[in-house]
């Protein structure tokens, strides 16, 4: 459901109620044997749901491919598929829960030790725009502050700005801004910006 919904062959009527669009009356008259995750690889926004961005389809392979080839291509339809299905699950917690998923990420990614002595969640309401900190070394001399979004949108540049003031408010030197989407080119635009300011 989720993949067809994100292909734009099903649409939402109500909550947990999905309507057939034109374009999945179209996939339907096809008659295909069996509806893939490859046969939904056509359209872009599944493309772009999946990988963040728009990879060109492989052609199928012909008599001439490799013994290789059709095992790199099963392997690249099933870490896509994963993805897909971890960032669906994700998508789906509440938002606390999210930011906890981000710093125990961080955590595992070697940033200051155990979750116990390295990080902890702040996010709740007056929260300074802050989510969590997390120690950037195991002595803590370096604090990392985090902001998480569980946005199904793009975060836009008012979003990382007020991250910024954010960080500026607690003399904080370094931060990460991690989301479940996408960033808007006028955000990234502003990070580059700052990033040269700063330097």
């Amino acid at each position: 459901m989720t993949y067809l919904f994100r292909a734009g062959a099903l649409a939402r009527a109500e909550r947990r109620v999905y309507q057939i669009t034109e374009r999945g009356k179209e996939l339907l008259a096809r008659g295909l044997e069996r509806l893939t995750q490859r046969c939904l690889l056509e359209f872009p926004e599944f493309r772009k749901f999946l990988v963040g961005d728009e990879p060109e389809v492989p052609p199928p392979s012909g008599g001439d491919a490799s013994p290789e080839e059709p095992l790199a291509s099963a392997w690249k339809e099933l870490r896509e598929s994963l993805v897909a299905e971890i960032l669906d699950k994700v998508r789906q917690v509440t938002p606390s829960h999210f930011e906890q998923i981000v710093v125990d990420l961080l955590v595992a990614m070697g940033y200051g030790g155990s979750v116990e002595d390295a990080a902890r969640v702040l996010g709740r309401s007056g929260d300074g725009g802050i989510d969590g900190m997390i120690k950037e070394d195991k002595l803590g001399l370096d604090v990392v502050y985090v902001q998480a979004k569980r946005w199904s949108q793009n975060v836009g540049r008012p979003e990382v700005q007020a991250f910024a003031g954010s960080l500026e408010g607690a003399r904080a030197r370094e931060g990460v801004f991690i989301t479940t989407a996408d960033f808007t080119k006028d955000a990234r635009d502003y990070v580059s910006k700052s990033k040269r300011k700063s330097s």
